[in-house]
Order: structure tokens, then sequence, then C-alpha cells
């Protein structure tokens, strides 16, 4: 299960991963991304993520496909990583603890990642709230060129060690976001190290 950082409105981030794991990875992984439950909801977008394998993130999918041996990302800031302005970027935001609960269920090791140039690549000035709620949207960043047309960033992936987690499905919330801390605070650690030996976003 590969946990990482969200951000950068559209998913770019995630193909980025998953171009790595293909293309990079010893043996090559086809990866299957947790997409948001809104997100199909978007005229083309649920035949086109159905089509390159993509799942809505339940619960239910999760624990099917990892069954099945499949790679799984998740994005455990979920839109409030999408949401983020350019001042806030690279703080990771507040982790969902879903992954862990099946993490620990189906005893699947956690593979923290982290994405750097997702957050230059469409950088937002601010979120306009009003008028994301008329359309559905969770958020509406308004960047500079005012659409989220990716800049020529450079991206650069960290991956960190896997993470094993002992306990059960039935452990509770305390426990589970103590762990969930654990990779969160591995992922920072990622950042910190990534950003701190770039140069150029562009290059």
């Amino acid at each position: 299960m590969l946990i990482s950082n969200h951000s950068g409105q559209l998913p770019l981030d995630g193909a980025m991963i998953a171009m790595s794991m293909l293309l990079e990875a010893e043996p090559p992984r086809v990866v299957r991304a947790m997409v948001e439950k809104w997100a199909p909801t978007l005229p083309f977008v649920a035949p086109f993520f159905a089509r390159i394998g993509q799942v809505v993130g339940t619960p239910e999918n999760c624990r099917r496909l990892l069954a099945a041996g499949e790679t799984i990302m998740v994005f455990p800031e979920g839109t409030r990583g999408l949401n983020k302005t350019y001042d806030k970027r690279y703080r990771l935001q507040e982790f969902g603890s879903g992954f862990m609960r099946i993490a620990v269920e189906t005893q699947t090791p956690v593979l923290p990642v982290a994405v750097i140039g997702a957050e230059e690549q469409a950088p937002a000035l601010f979120d306009f709230k009003q008028v994301a709620k008329i359309f559905g949207f969770p958020a509406l960043p308004i960047t500079p060129t005012l659409v989220p047309l990716p800049l020529p960033v450079k991206y650069r992936l960290w991956f960190g060690e896997p993470m094993r987690f002992s306990g059960t499905a039935h452990d509770d919330d305390a426990e589970l976001e103590r762990k969930v801390s654990e990779v969160k605070r591995a992922i920072e650690t990622l950042l910190k190290r990534g950003l701190k030996s770039r140069g150029s976003i562009f290059r």
C-alpha cells in the first residue's frame, strides 16, 4: 500500500507514482489508486478512471484488490491536500485513518512516498469555496493562469522503507492514530530530504 502526500488539483502526482512503479520498480507493478467518491460524478471522469483501472476508494474495494495481490495507492489527506493554497505547500494536512485500519486488518505493508514538484505545478492563490459549493466541488483553487493547467515543473519521487504494523481491525481509534502518525512523520522526513536536495523546481 503506497501512502503519499497529495496536491495539485489535477491528479498528476498519482500518475507520476504509477508510471514510476510501472517503468522503474523491480518487478514492475500496476498501481490502482483509491479515488475520491466525488470524482466519478464529474463529466467524462468515471469512464476514464474505469478504463485505466482506478477505483472509488471504499473499504470494500480496497480489501478486494489487496486480497487479489494488487498494489494500492492512497492519499490520506484526501481533498484537504488538494485544497491547499501555495503558502501551505508541503505542509501535510490531517491524515484519515481508514487506510491504516485496512493495512492492519490485511497485514499489508505500508510504503511512504513523498512527491516533490506537485505543489508547484498549479499553485493555488486562494480557494473560491462559494463557487465550488454551487458546482458540487470540494474546492475551486484559483491559480495564476485561472485554470489548473500544470506548469513544466520537475517531479521528484522519494520512496521510504516498507512499514509493517501489528494489530487487528478492531484496534481503537487512538491506537490507529498513533500508527497513522508514524506514517505521516516518515513522509514528512522524506519531504524535507527531497526539498533540501533539489535545486530549481523546473530542472
